[in-house]
């Protein structure tokens, strides 16, 4: 698990600073072996911009199998190793408290306390409520695209793990259920399922930045058909944001080895 501190950057450097007034608020990113740039990128990017103590843990099917939480086997339709494993969340936050789930092909552009102090405790989760029906039939590296209702809904999700509807996040559920009631969140009613401003989960390729307008600029780009770290998506919109984050991601971590 990563740092409980904060990071605060000046001058090109990070600097930890203790903040122990609150605990961290966690941060579940999904992981696959094959986009483990795309992880090491986002959680760079989170944990740069925190202002608030964070925990980035990453959602890694090898150890949830190896701890009995999930067995379930891999359907043809899932494009990533945590197509369903991401509705472990509340389970993995011990049904307490916030916490947050969030793809990996994802780049974080504004301090993730932001996002943080949308939550409204009268919700069961909160997220950014997309009408998204992608033309592409691939994505990634050649993956199916699949079209459902409530589309790219589940990428970026903040669950009350706390609420009496969560509880229903079983491991028996997640390893059974179909992907339409999970990534429907048919677990739910309609007005427990609270909205955030798209800009939290800005669409490479779909939703665009109106001009003089700031509140359309992304606080949180999800590269959701693919991203530079894919051949086929190097030159993608907000690609050279996202490169030059992953240079100074592995400045960092080789910093940090030496």
């Amino acid at each position: 698990m990563e740092s409980s501190t904060r990071t605060d950057l000046t001058n090109g450097k990070i600097h930890h600073v203790n903040d122990k007034t609150s605990k961290p608020f966690k941060i579940f990113v999904g992981y696959d072996p094959r986009e483990d740039i795309a992880y090491e990128v986002c959680r760079y990017s989170i944990l740069k911009r925190a202002s608030i103590p964070v925990e980035v843990i990453p959602i890694k099917q090898s150890e949830l199998r190896n701890n009995g939480l999930y067995w379930r086997e891999r359907g043809k339709l899932e494009s990533t190793e945590f197509s369903f494993s991401r509705f472990l969340t509340p389970c993995l936050g011990n049904y307490d408290g916030w916490a947050m789930f969030v793809d990996c092909d994802f780049l974080y552009l504004s301090d993730i306390k932001e996002l943080r102090d949308l939550i409204d405790d009268n919700y069961a989760i909160m997220c950014v409520q997309h009408d998204y029906a992608p033309k592409e039939t691939t994505k990634m590296d050649g993956a199916v695209q699949t079209v459902y209702p409530r589309k790219n809904w589940s990428s970026m999700v903040l669950y009350n793990c706390g609420h009496p509807k969560n509880k229903v996040l079983t491991p028996d559920v997640v390893n059974s259920q179909t992907g339409a009631y999970l990534h429907r969140f048919m677990w739910l009613d309609d007005h427990e399922i609270g909205s955030i401003p798209f800009v939290w989960n800005f669409l490479v390729g779909h939703n665009k930045v109106v001009d003089d307008d700031p509140s359309t600029l992304p606080k949180a780009i999800h590269y959701t058909l693919g991203g530079p770290w894919f051949e086929n998506w190097k030159n993608c919109e907000f690609a050279d944001l996202w490169v030059h984050e992953m240079e100074e991601c592995q400045k960092e971590m080789k910093r940090k080895t030496e």
